[in-house]
C-alpha cells in the first residue's frame, strides 16, 4: 500500500475544511483578503497541531498495535469523531460554560456573536486545564519509563535508574504530586486552589482508565469481544486525545478567537495525525525502530512540563513542538545508527 494512501482522508478533510474556512473568511470579512487570513490561519493551525501531536501518533499506534481489530476499527473511525468535534469544538464550549457559569447553548452563542469575550474565557480557564493534561501526561510518561520488566533503554543513565526505583509502589503518583505542590506554589495565589483541584482530577482521571483497563482484562473471559486494548484502551486513548490536545486548543486562541476556524484548523491537524497513527501501526514502524516509542514519551514528559510551567511564564507553542520533533528525531536518528550497527536485533526484540 502506497504511503500517500494512508493521507487520503486528511487529504480530502483538508481540501473540505480549507473551503470551509475560506467560506467562513468572506462571509466575515466580506473581501479576497478576508478570505486569504482564514485560509492562512487555518493551515498554520493545522500545522501547529501536527507538530505538537505527533508524538501522541507515535503513543497511539503503540496501543492500538494490542488492540483487537474491532477496537482499533472503533478508535480510527469513532475516535477521530470524538478527537476533532468533541475536543476541538464540544470541549471549548464546556470549558467556557462551566467559567462563566452558563449553558453550552449560551457558550457557542458567545463564540458565534462575541468571540473576543469567549477567548478571554478559554484563556482564563487555562490554570485549570494546563493542570489537568498536565498531571494525565506526567503519569503517562512516568509509567513508561517506571517499569519493572522494561528491557530497552535508550538513555541508560536515566532509564536504568527509573527501572531500578519501579518496584517502588507509586512512585510515579508521589512524583507527580511532588510536581504539583511545587507549581502549585509558585502559580498565582488566586490560581493555587484552581491548580491543585485540577491536578487532582487529572491524577484521578489517568487512574480512572487504568483501572478500566484492568477490569476489561479480568472480564475478558466472559465478556465477548472485550478485553484489554478493548474498552478500557479506547477511554484511555481518548483522554490522552484530549490531553495531548489542550495546549493546541488554547494556543490557536493566539491566531483566532472564531471557534469554527479553529476547529477546522486543528481538525485538519488530527486528520493527519490519525493517518500517521494507522501508518505507524500497519507498516510496524514501532518495530523496526526501537527507539522512537522512547523520544514520544520523552516529548510526553516535556509537554506536561511546559503545561506546568505555561501557569507560570508564557512559553509559545511552536517551542513545545520544536521540543517535541527534536526528542523524535533524535529518537529515530539512534534507532536507524542501532540497526545500522546490529542487523539481526530485530530477531530477538525484548519485551518493553
Amino acid at each position: 500500500m502506497s504511503v500517500l494512501r494512508y493521507f487520503t482522508g486528511a487529504f480530502i478533510f483538508t481540501v473540505v475544511g480549507l473551503s470551509l474556512g475560506m467560506w467562513l473568511g468572506y462571509v466575515e470579512t466580506g473581501s479576497t483578503s478576508g478570505i486569504f487570513e482564514y485560509l492562512f490561519i487555518c493551515c498554520v493551525l493545522g500545522v501547529l497541531e501536527i507538530s505538537l501531536s505527533f508524538d501522541n501518533s507515535i503513543i497511539n499506534a503503540r496501543i492500538l498495535r494490542d488492540m483487537s481489530p474491532v477496537w482499533e476499527h472503533r478508535f480510527l473511525t469513532w475516535g477521530i469523531v470524538i478527537a476533532v468535534f468533541g475536543m476541538r469544538v464540544i470541549f471549548p464550549l464546556i470549558v467556557v460554560a462551566f467559567a462563566a457559569w452558563i449553558s453550552p447553548l449560551q457558550a457557542l452563542k458567545l463564540a458565534i456573536w462575541e468571540p473576543q469575550h469567549y477567548a478571554e474565557i478559554m484563556t482564563d480557564a487555562h490554570v485549570g486545564i494546563a493542570a489537568f493534561g498536565g498531571t494525565f501526561l506526567f503519569m503517562v510518561g512516568l509509567k513508561y519509563f517506571f517499569d519493572p520488566e522494561k528491557e530497552t533503554h535508550w538513555i541508560l543513565f536515566l532509564e536504568g535508574r527509573a527501572k531500578k526505583y519501579a518496584s517502588i509502589h507509586g512512585i510515579q503518583i508521589a512524583i507527580t504530586l511532588v510536581l504539583v505542590l511545587i507549581f502549585s506554589s509558585l502559580v498565582k495565589p488566586e490560581d493555587d486552589h484552581t491548580f491543585l483541584v485540577s491536578a487532582i482530577y487529572g491524577l484521578l482521571a489517568f487512574i480512572a482508565v487504568e483501572g478500566l483497563g484492568v477490569l476489561m482484562d479480568a472480564r475478558k473471559h466472559t465478556m465477548e469481544n472485550v478485553y484489554k486494548g478493548g474498552v478500557g484502551a479506547f477511554v484511555y486513548l481518548e483522554v490522552l486525545d484530549a490531553s495531548f490536545s489542550f495546549d493546541g486548543v488554547i494556543g490557536a486562541f493566539a491566531l483566532s478567537t472564531n471557534l469554527f476556524v479553529i476547529a477546522i484548523g486543528l481538525g485538519i491537524g488530527a486528520f493527519y495525525v490519525r493517518s500517521m497513527t494507522v501508518l505507524l501501526v500497519d507498516k510496524g514502524t514501532l518495530a523496526q525502530y526501537r527507539y522512537l516509542e522512547h523520544g514520544a514519551f520523552y516529548a510526553i514528559l516535556v509537554l506536561a512540563f511546559i503545561m506546568y510551567l505555561q501557569t507560570v511564564i508564557h512559553i509559545p507553542e511552536v517551542v513545545t513542538g520544536v521540543i517535541g520533533m527534536v526528542f523524535i528525531l533524535t529518537a529515530l536518528y539512534s534507532s536507524i545508527r542501532f540497526n545500522r550497527n546490529h542487523p539481526d536485533w530485530h530477531l530477538t526484540i525484548p519485551k518493553d
